[in-house]
Order: C-alpha cells, then structure tokens, then sequence
C-alpha cells in the first residue's frame, strides 16, 4: 500500500482523492491547503496541512500535486527532493524554463515516478484513433484540425486562471495545450508554427482566443483554435488521411459541457462515383464512460510499483507541449506585448 497526499483541495484535487481513495494499492495520508480544513471527511485517516512544506515532511510514498500553475514547479521540485513520486496536472508551470528546471531534478533521482496528467490521451475516442493510425489502414496522415472552446462565464474574470501572473496564461495553456498535446500524439514534433493570439472579449491579462498553423517536418499540417468564447462547450478533433478520416467529436469532462464522446470513422470510397464521392460510408462508435482518469493513476502506480518508465504524460511530454504553446505565443509576439 503506497501513502498518498495531495497538495491543492479544490475541484480537481478532491476528484484526485476519490480516485486515490479507490485504488486497491493507494492510501490517502495527508492533504495540503491553506483553504480547506475537511479532509477528514475525505478520508478519516488523513491529516490536513496548511502549506505543501509541512506535507512533504511527512512519511510519504507519493505526492499528487494539484494546485495553481505559478506554485506548481517549486512543489513537484520540493517533492522529488523530498523522495516522493509526482503526479502532477497539466501545465508544468507558466513557462518552458519551469519544465527543464523540474527535469533537471528529476534527472538526479532516477528511482523516482514522475507523471503529468495529459488525461486526453487515455480517452477511448483518442485511443482508438491512435490504433487506427498506427496501423497504417487509413494510410498516411495529411492534416488535422482541432477545436477546444468553453464559454467562459460567470466569475471568469476573477479567477486566478485568469490572473497572469498565477496562470502564465490564458485559455491556450490552460486547456488548449491538451489539444495540441494530441496533435503531437499523431504527427509527432512540428517545425513551423504561425499564429494568431489575443482578446476577443475577455478584458482580462491573459487571451481568450488563440488561433494556430503548425507544420511538421513531413508536411503534416494542424489548426488549432483554442477559445474561451466558444459559448457552445465544444471539443473537436479532425484527422484526414490519404485513405479516409477519424473525426473525435464531444468528450467526457468533469463538467459533462461537452457532448457525448463520438468517434466517426470514414474511408474514402470513389468506386461509386456518383453516389459515394464526397459522401462516404462511416462507421459511428459512442462513449459513454470517461476512463482516463483511473487509467492515468492506475499507470502511476504501475511505473512506481515496477520501475517502468512513464509513457504517456513523462516529463519530456510535458515539455514539448510547453514548447509549442510558447511558440505559439511567440509567433504572434503575445506575451511579450501584454
């Protein structure tokens, strides 16, 4: 049995205890906020402390880190240095140097499990995809186009997302960045990126529109626009290939915003010309149950009890998305003009 504290209690933190408190090899031991002090009632087991300092002090196997971006490098650095494996969320931190900083230390203590949560990746729509596409039955990766947009809302001024100097960024680091994690997941790194970012109607200090080309070394092209004024909840992913076209449609989130989790798969078919051409046979798979997070702690575990390497979610992972998100900012000049 591995003890387990969580450092951050707010939504995604207590969604984090209720999967620990479930694991058959998980303990949950201690829970670190300065706001909340019901952690018992998480667990009756489990001690509440007001900084992530006094939790690591305490005899841990693991730590899972859900907290705001700006305090996210110092603790996942503090709890490698302490000799506990991380589980930490998406993003790494508010810039690329957080991200090398945090794979420095975990280079020097190579015994030690270091995930991020990139969930996306363990949904049953992408992981179908993912099979699809390395088979080679749909034949070669063309282009992608991709849509992550929610609406903002009420009191999205004043959260701390929207807070430069705690979140680093707006909606393209926040959410869009597990959108361009996927495009990397089929296509691999890009060499070109050109963009567009700014405010279309959130006068807050980071942007709430972020509009990308990228091009990779083979000539595989994706679009990105990632949106916190899509007023529909939307979640969109598009993949052309020379022999046909996966289409991700909907997701399964913890806010049940997006519409049911669709795979639409087709194949290009110009036998018929008349009747088929621009209109071909698809096959339509449906998910109704979101795995992606059980499965992402179960693969923690997993690593930790074995020693394996992380492959989905690893440090490196981490890092090649950071990059392309501050590329993307930086082909627009972004965040050096706000």
């Amino acid at each position: 049995m591995y003890r387990v504290g969580i450092i951050g209690f707010g939504r995604i933190g207590r969604r984090r205890a209720a999967l620990v408190n479930a694991h058959p090899r998980l303990e949950l031991t201690a829970v670190a906020d300065p706001y909340v002090q019901d952690a018992a009632a998480v667990s009756p087991s489990c001690t509440w402390h007001r900084s992530g300092a006094d939790l690591l002090r305490q005899d841990l196997h693991a730590v899972f880190v859900c907290t705001p971006f700006a305090v996210t490098t110092d603790l996942v650095v503090d709890a490698l240095k302490a000799g506990k494996h991380v589980f930490a969320e998406k993003p790494p931190g508010r810039c690329v140097a957080d991200i090398e900083r945090i794979r420095d230390v975990e280079a020097l203590f190579p015994g030690l499990t270091v995930k991020f949560g990139f969930n996306h990746r363990e949904h049953d729509s992408v992981r179908m995809s993912e099979s699809l596409i390395s088979s080679g039955e749909l034949g070669r990766l063309m282009w992608m186009r991709g849509t992550y947009g929610k609406a903002g809302g009420p009191g999205y001024e004043g959260d701390w997302r929207s807070d430069p100097d705690i979140a680093g960024g707006g909606i393209l680091l926040d959410q869009g960045i597990h959108m361009l994690d996927l495009f990397r997941v089929f296509a691999g790194e890009f060499a070109e990126i050109k963009s567009f970012v700014g405010q279309a109607f959130w006068k807050v200090g980071v942007e709430d529109n972020a509009f990308a080309l990228l091009r990779s070394a083979d000539g595989c092209v994706a679009m990105l626009h990632s949106s916190a004024t899509h007023w529909n909840h939307t979640f969109r992913l598009e993949i052309y290939l020379t022999e046909g076209y996966l289409v991700l449609d909907g997701f399964l989130t913890g806010s049940q915003t997006y519409g049911r989790e669709t795979l639409v798969i087709g194949r290009r078919d110009w036998n018929d010309v008349d009747s088929a051409r621009g209109r071909p046979r698809e096959e339509r798979y449906y998910f109704d149950e979101d795995q992606s997070w059980e499965r992402e702690v179960d693969d923690f575990v997993r690593c930790i009890s074995t020693g394996s390497p992380v492959v989905n979610g690893n440090s490196l992972d981490a890092q090649r998305a950071m990059e392309l998100v501050m590329r993307v900012y930086a082909d627009d000049g972004w965040r050096a003009a706000r």
